[in-house]
């Protein structure tokens, strides 16, 4: 009998892919073979920005299959992309089990761990008679507010197309901290007719859960505890950071720009304003230019992420003086460096991990998707940062972000207080005995036990 052999199948976004790869590390540090099957677009971007010391494990591979759609097509359409992954995936990826099955090694698939948002991989453990797990790389709220939709429904909260009817508090369950109706995951996503594609796959994602035998969640007990005791059928075993094994993260789609740690090394300790948007999100040249002014005025060194298609040269230039601008950046290394004080973010899952994980408080900027349900959970119930309030005009201006960020800077409350608390109950979580650890080490058994 061979070893097992756990098939991994992300959603093919950034915040997605970077999760799943370290499970991907953590199963073969375990002596699991793994297949990492990305889609042929994502592959090439995760291919091209490994760099040559990103050795993986014997035991891990990364293949991949195509999405079904052509090389220029928009893959930022989420409706077209999902139609198209429904359309073609599942049945290249049982040719794909089949061809691995074939060969001589005897490491049959006996797993495929698929994220929520591909749930027809489920279909195709059924079918294949091999187990099946979701993994959902988010907060365990938010994937309970998915589950939840039924009943929001049926309380005419929204109606069965996914448009918010009542703009109200909710609580999904009678201990859980109070969400609003008005940040459901799908509602922030572009127009209209993006929202119904996203909540109609969604409502797909939801049955084809109900085909997996075990659902995974990238938190931990002790960041969510109401979110586990009262969903007890997600189970947590993260945070699913590299830098819990004191190693290099894996699975960006852009080289990393490590200058900016070198750039660190000269500055004080708990000065820098760090600020990253993750991969998505766009401002327009307004909004942008509010930005860079309100570093400037703050007379603190900043170190900024800015993909390409968001700079603007002129104002750039203008605030060059004190901070440094970088395409991407190794995150986690920069998040637990000793000069970095406090994290200008989206609040994407990931990087509230990390910021979380670092004792880094938190100046919240949410965009889309489970973005703003994080800031709640930053602001209102782990209380380790502020959030930004727009003006009549819908912008963030730039003596707003100015005050804000010398409020939190200033007030070393925020960091004694929330950031460094929540730090401790994050790595307790993945520690020798926690809850995360002890979920992984019967996840393991579970794979090895062929019955």
């Amino acid at each position: 009998m061979g070893i097992p052999h756990a098939i991994l199948v992300p959603y093919p976004a950034q915040g997605h892919v970077i999760p799943m790869m370290e499970l991907m590390q953590r199963l073969v540090k375990q002596g699991v073979k793994v297949t990492f099957v990305n889609t042929d677009f994502t592959h090439k971007m995760v291919t091209n920005a490994m760099s040559e010391d990103d050795k993986l494990n014997d035991l891990a591979s990364l293949v991949s299959i195509p999405d079904g759609l052509e090389e220029g097509e928009n893959r930022f359409d989420l409706g077209k992309l999902s139609d198209a992954i429904y359309r073609v995936m599942p049945e290249k990826l049982e040719e794909l089990i089949e061809q691995l099955n074939g060969n001589d090694d005897g490491e049959k698939v006996t797993c495929i761990v698929a994220d929520t948002c591909m749930g027809w991989a489920f279909g195709v453990a059924k079918k294949m008679e091999i187990k099946g797990v979701a993994f959902w790389p988010a907060a365990g709220v938010v994937l309970a507010s998915l589950i939840c939709i039924p009943k929001f429904i049926e309380d005419g909260i929204i109606d069965n197309k996914g448009t918010l009817m009542k703009k109200q508090m909710v609580q999904l369950s009678p201990t859980m901290p109070p969400i609003t109706s008005a940040d459901f995951t799908w509602l922030s996503i572009g127009d209209i007719k993006t929202q119904q594609s996203l909540f109609d796959l969604i409502l797909k994602a939801n049955e084809f859960m109900e085909l997996a035998d075990r659902i995974f969640c990238n938190s931990a007990y002790e960041l969510e505890p109401t979110t586990f005791t009262s969903f007890p059928n997600i189970i947590p075993i993260g945070p699913l950071l590299a830098s819990n094994r004191v190693a290099k993260q894996i699975g960006h789609f852009w080289k990393e720009d490590s200058t900016c740690l070198t750039w660190l090394d000269q500055q004080p300790k708990g000065s820098v304003i760090y600020v990253a948007f993750g991969s998505f999100t766009l401002f327009d040249q307004k909004q942008f230019n509010e930005l860079a002014l309100g570093l400037e005025m703050t007379n603190r060194p900043f170190l900024w992420v800015v993909r390409e298609n968001m700079k603007n040269e002129g104002i750039i230039n203008k605030t060059n003086s004190r901070g440094k601008i970088v395409g991407w950046a190794p995150q986690q290394k920069v998040l637990s460096h000793p000069s970095v004080g406090c994290f200008v973010s989206h609040c994407g899952w990931n990087s509230v991990l990390e910021g979380v994980s670092n004792g880094l408080p938190f100046l919240c900027w949410p965009y889309f998707a489970d973005q703003y349900i994080n800031k709640l959970f930053i602001c209102n119930v782990w209380k380790n940062g502020l959030e930004f309030d727009k003006d009549e005009s819908g912008i963030i201006s730039r003596e707003e972000i100015k005050n804000k960020i010398e409020k939190l800077l200033e007030d070393n409350e925020w960091k004694v207080r929330g950031a460094l608390d929540l730090k401790e109950k994050s790595v307790v979580g993945v520690g020798k005995g926690g809850h995360s650890d002890r979920n992984f080490s019967s996840f393991i058994d579970w794979i090895e036990d062929r019955g």
